[in-house]
């Protein structure tokens, strides 16, 4: 057995809590936020320095609503596949993610939507 492998037997033990305190520490340790180990493990340790620091994938962040909660749901539903439910859902739970894995263009796009109907937004 590898030791990637022996790794991932042992993250596949973790309980719940472990595997956030797993995630915590990580982006302590490697000052990354929660997608970005995800594409440095995909680039492999040997990558160069500048190839891990390059974002391809980010996280659209709901961090306020505003005063125009509905308009902020119609945005939600318009730039995700969600149903009213579950827009509004993301929208009272902020902050939290309106959408995620997204390029750069498209996170703009959306964030840009969200500030027009007065919601604060933040990119990952």
């Amino acid at each position: 057995m590898s030791k990637v492998d022996e790794i991932l037997e042992s993250i596949g033990s973790l309980t719940v809590l472990e595997a956030a305190e797993l995630k915590d520490k990580m982006e302590e340790k490697f000052g990354v936020s929660a997608a970005a180990p995800v594409a440095v493990a995909a680039g492999g340790g040997a990558g160069g320095g500048a190839e891990e620091e390059e974002q391809t994938s980010f996280d659209v962040i709901l961090t306020g609503i505003g005063d125009k909660k509905i308009q902020v749901i119609k945005v939600v539903r318009e730039v995700t596949s969600l149903g009213l439910k579950e827009a509004k859902e993301v929208v009272d739970n902020a902050p939290g993610p309106v959408k995620e894995g997204v390029t750069k263009e498209e996170a703009e796009t959306i964030k840009a939507k969200l500030e027009e109907q007065g919601a604060t937004v933040e990119l990952k």
